[in-house]
């Protein structure tokens, strides 16, 4: 069975939750470790890094990041007794910036993958995620077996270190079967399949169903590529890591990440 159907969760402990939720992740390299400490923390606040193109994880809103994350992260600062704020970065200086003790954390729909369990500590898992592919009406390619098909050579559109580009290089690119075209932002990978420059995109179905509502002739192929899950990521050994599952387990037996998926994705 093709890697692409595999539920990648590796050695993390599930909190499931009953609204279905989406995600994205990749590789990113690690400066040197500060040993997990900063200097935010002791002053009492938390300071999450995110992308906020990833909606509605994340996402720009009246000149704030908003999002399910943003509040989840907000509801567990406030659990925790201590300030709350955001910094926005290219999705793949995340690791660099919670490694370095630049953030406290980072939080934007993060998969949980080998590659990173090198770099950093995730807590345990918060939301299950679901990576599908994009085409225009009439595409070509119909299913997903067609990006895998005999004499394939589609040009993919992916998130620059998402977990989209990691499963596309390794069972397109590197398998000789397409060539893969990467985009700072999911939303200047749509723009390019929309200028007919790539034959397809490969993201989170929640951002993809946000993408394909704006963008009239965009389909969202029925076959799901992957399945995954979510955590928050955090320096090697941080004190944070503990902290943060516990209250993360209260917030969701409260019902409270409950109400602020409800308040972002409408059940269906």
């Amino acid at each position: 069975m093709k890697k692409y159907l595999k539920n990648i969760m590796a050695g993390t402990m599930v909190f499931a939750m009953t609204a279905a939720l989406a995600g994205c992740g990749g590789s990113e390299p690690a400066p040197a470790d500060n040993g997990g400490e900063d200097n935010a923390e002791a002053a009492g606040t938390l300071i999450m890094a995110t992308n906020a193109e990833f909606p509605p994880y994340e996402f720009h809103e009246g000149g704030e990041i908003v999002g399910i994350d943003a509040e989840v992260a907000a509801a567990i600062a406030e659990k925790l007794g201590m300030e709350f704020q955001i910094e926005d970065m290219a999705f793949d200086s995340i690791i660099p910036a919670v490694t370095s003790g630049k953030a406290s954390f980072g939080m934007a729909g993060m998969t949980v993958t080998e590659e990173r369990l090198q770099n950093v500590d995730f807590s345990d898992s918060y939301a299950t995620g679901v990576q599908v592919v994009i085409v225009k009406e009439g595409s070509a390619i119909t299913a997903v077996d067609d990006l895998f098909a005999e004499g394939a050579n589609n040009l993919v559109g992916v998130q620059t270190g998402t977990t989209g580009d990691i499963y596309a290089t390794g069972d397109i690119e590197d398998e000789g079967l397409g060539t893969i075209e990467r985009f700072n932002k999911g939303a200047d990978a749509v723009l390019a399949l929309t200028q007919d420059k790539i034959d397809c995109v490969i993201i989170d179905n929640e951002p993809a169903k946000e993408f394909v509502a704006a963008n009239e002739g965009l389909v969202i192929l029925d076959t799901a590529y992957a399945e995954e899950d979510y955590a928050i990521c955090f320096a090697k050994d941080s004190e944070l890591t503990e902290q943060v599952n516990g209250a993360l387990k209260e917030l969701i037996a409260d019902g409270t990440v409950q109400s602020i998926i409800d308040k972002y994705i409408n059940a269906e």
